[in-house]
């Protein structure tokens, strides 16, 4: 069902099933609200540019250098003319422009007034203040930065396809180190995919755990060559991958972002050869030299004992090899002469003290006094009688003397 126009809803939240909007009717709200819009100055990179001989308009895709993002663009064809220099696709660009939108087709452009080329001094101000702000993250710190193994496994290489650099770090590995194994991913390094292209394969390869170094090389260029490098997207990439990574960007006076937050930095491509993998020939040589130095260590060291050895096999006492065990059993001897005089003066020592304490025994002992002349009374159950008062009249008594005892009965005296 259509509704006449008196009908329609005035605001886009007033619509309902019953009472929708036409599409003409969206279309034209869009339009009103874009037409609202200011002028306003973008930068972009000119993906497209498309300039018909004769014609009043050019068209141009305009994408952001650090997103998939992009508008079409028209120009007047005399605001191309009037630029210093011609602009061509890849290039960086400002454009002061106003949104568009085609209400028949539900499209929105951009109107270009203006144009410019961005100028070497701008990019690299740009560039330097992006480096003063990750810098002051930390990005750049030597703390987080890794070693290169000493031998990796495998090595990761993002290049341009079929490059001079991919050559000279291939080359140059498997002069240094034949055999070496890698993982290859070829890629744009300049233009408009360059980011996008080199930060995918950066994930593929810190994804592989046999990649134990991954190496971004290209050969040299300008400023705007090099962009890519800067990107923030990728120095960010860059930061958060495990795997160590190796720039090797342009010449030793090229010095993109990449440099700062790779782990290692190499001047050129070859050079990048000669920091991820040893050479082959002064490693063998080392590990002769060292071979060579154990081998002599080793002789010295027998050599050395051995005159030691003569040395004390030549010394009197062991020129006659029984003299030492003659020595040493006279020793034996001695000593053990000496423990059994000892042990018998301590034994004839003891035997006096012993023979002392028993006269001592002797003459203290009741059989002593006994043998003196007296005598012990005990009363029949064995008690000794020392009081004339434990005995009665008639009592029966025991006497013991020195030989012998009797009995005998009290008598009142």
């Amino acid at each position: 069902m259509t509704s006449s126009p008196s009908s329609l809803p005035e605001r886009a939240a007033d619509t309902t099933p019953e009472h929708p909007w036409p599409v003409r009717v969206l279309s034209m709200k869009i339009g009103e609200y874009i037409e609202k819009m200011s002028v306003v100055w973008i930068e972009g990179q000119i993906v497209q540019l498309n300039r018909r001989p004769g014609g009043r308009t050019a068209f141009l895709t305009l994408r952001d250098p650090d997103v998939d993002m992009s508008f079409s663009v028209a120009i007047a064809t005399t605001a191309l003319d009037a630029m210093a220099r011609p602009v061509g696709q890849g290039e960086r660009v400002v454009i002061q422009c106003k949104p568009a939108f085609w209400e028949q087709r539900g499209q929105l452009t951009l109107d270009a007034r203006q144009i410019r080329p961005v100028g070497i001094g701008e990019l690299l101000a740009r560039i330097d203040y992006l480096k003063r702000m990750l810098a002051s993250e930390g990005i750049f710190a030597a703390e987080r930065k890794r070693r290169l193994p000493f031998l990796p496994q495998t090595i990761g290489l993002i290049s341009g396809r079929a490059s001079a650099a991919e050559r000279d770090v291939v080359e140059n590995v498997a002069r240094r180190w034949p055999g070496m194994a890698f993982e290859i991913r070829s890629v744009a390094v300049q233009g408009v995919n360059a980011v996008e292209e080199v930060c995918r394969a950066l994930a593929d390869l810190d994804a592989l755990p046999h990649v134990d170094v991954i190496v971004i090389a290209r050969g040299g260029g300008s400023v705007e060559d090099l962009l890519a490098f800067s990107n923030e997207s990728l120095i960010r990439a860059v930061a958060a991958a495990r795997t160590p990574v190796v720039s090797a960007i342009g010449h030793d006076i090229d010095t993109p972002l990449l440099d700062y937050v790779a782990d290692v930095r190499a001047s050129t491509p070859t050079h990048a050869a000669s920091l991820v993998v040893p050479d082959a020939r002064a490693v063998r040589t080392e590990l002769d030299t060292a071979r060579d130095r154990l081998r002599r260590a080793v002789a010295d060291h027998l050599l050395r004992e051995r005159r030691r050895l003569v040395e004390l096999t030549s010394r009197p006492v062991l020129t006659d090899r029984t003299a030492y065990v003659r020595t040493q059993r006279a020793e034996i001897a001695a000593y053990r002469r000496r423990a059994h005089l000892r042990a018998e003066a301590l034994i004839g020592r003891d035997r006096d003290r012993v023979e002392h304490l028993r006269r001592q025994a002797r003459l203290l002992s009741p059989q002593a006094t006994l043998d003196r002349g007296y005598a012990l009374v005990t009363e029949p159950d064995g008690t000794i009688v020392t009081d004339q008062e434990q005995v009665g009249v008639g009592d029966l008594l025991r006497v013991r003397v020195a030989r012998g005892d009797f009995a005998v009965r009290a008598s009142d005296a």
